[in-house]
């Protein structure tokens, strides 16, 4: 049977949404093996000036255990 974990992260960039999920599973496979999906939660800007510069995800990561 697989069980399956799940944890939750905060990411950031100043590029995208799509970078700042790219961020999150860059650094989480350093220490997390057997990654199966991301779930994003929450996204939000962060605003200066009346531009955007900064953008964040808050995702949840599923990786399958090992044994």
């Amino acid at each position: 049977m697989k069980i399956v974990k799940v944890i939750e992260v905060i990411a950031g960039s100043e590029k995208s949404f799509e970078d700042a999920v790219q961020s999150a599973l860059t650094q989480a496979k350093k220490t997390v093996k057997n990654i199966k999906s991301i779930y994003v939660k929450e996204m939000n800007c962060n605003v200066e000036n009346g531009e955007i510069v900064s953008y964040g995800v808050n995702a949840k990561i599923s990786f399958e255990l090992e044994g």
